[in-house]
């Protein structure tokens, strides 16, 4: 499930009308035939509608792209090339500030997997590109006692975990590009989180902060039951060879 992918519990918002959701199943199944500039403006129109819904119900709808569109607060703000901010700071020697250029400006590292979501839906063959995680780390100097990585974002709800060797994977990213284009906001953009060898909710949206912690700290959806370690594995057509 990618992160962000449920309605929020407080019930708020204004439920989508049914003219509205009628007219986007007709686009959905449209856009699953049409051209590839098509599906991705039909993904574009959805993720801005499921933006503004806290119902959940934008997310059942069908896309060109695979991809379902939920939120976990009312809406999400927007930021770009100027307001971007990632701080990276906790149990290290160099805490650190990144604009979307310093980023950038890192060696970039491209992933081409299959995204798996834990209710059931898959993208195959997806690209992710950005900066390894274990960069920033390494920059930061993880002090001895650290064992885990915290991770906020701009939505101001969304948290997630990792333990610091799962962490320093070579496919772990802080992700600043998806499907060889800058990362849009409705998928978690400018800058999200990439846990490739893990289910989706792991892979955290609209990245903000990474702090490193002394114990793995349960995120959003860990606190309501989801598995910490959320390996997929090979029941699911993986081969990606977990950490102990």
């Amino acid at each position: 499930m990618d992160p962000n992918t449920h309605a929020g519990t407080d019930g708020s918002g204004t439920p989508v009308g049914r003219r509205l959701v009628l007219g986007m199943l007709g686009l959905g199944a449209g856009g699953m035939a049409a051209a590839p500039w098509l599906q991705g403006r039909l993904e574009d129109v959805l993720g801005a509608v499921a933006d503004k819904d806290p119902t959940g119900v934008t997310g059942l709808l069908p896309n060109g792209g695979g991809f379902r569109y939920y939120s976990v607060t009312s809406s999400v703000p927007h930021k770009d090339a100027t307001t971007y901010r990632l701080t990276v700071g906790g149990l290290v020697d160099k805490p650190s500030t990144y604009r979307l250029a310093d980023l950038r400006a890192l060696p970039q590292h491209r992933l081409v997997r299959d995204v798996q979501c834990v209710t059931g839906w898959r993208v195959p063959g997806t690209p992710f590109e950005g900066v390894r995680l274990s960069t920033l780390l390494d920059a930061a100097g993880v002090r001895p006692e650290a064992k885990a990585v915290r991770f906020g974002c701009f939505d101001g709800a969304y948290t997630e975990s990792l333990t610091l060797d799962q962490a320093r994977r070579s496919d772990v990213l802080v992700a600043l590009r998806m499907r060889d284009q800058p990362l849009g906001h409705s998928h978690g953009g400018p800058v999200r989180l990439y846990v490739a060898p893990m289910y989706f909710y792991k892979s955290a949206k609209w990245l903000s902060g990474i702090t490193v912690t002394g114990e793995v700290r349960p995120g959003y959806w860990e606190r309501r039951g989801y598995d910490v370690d959320a390996w997929v594995g090979k029941s699911n057509g993986r081969d990606d060879d977990p950490t102990a």
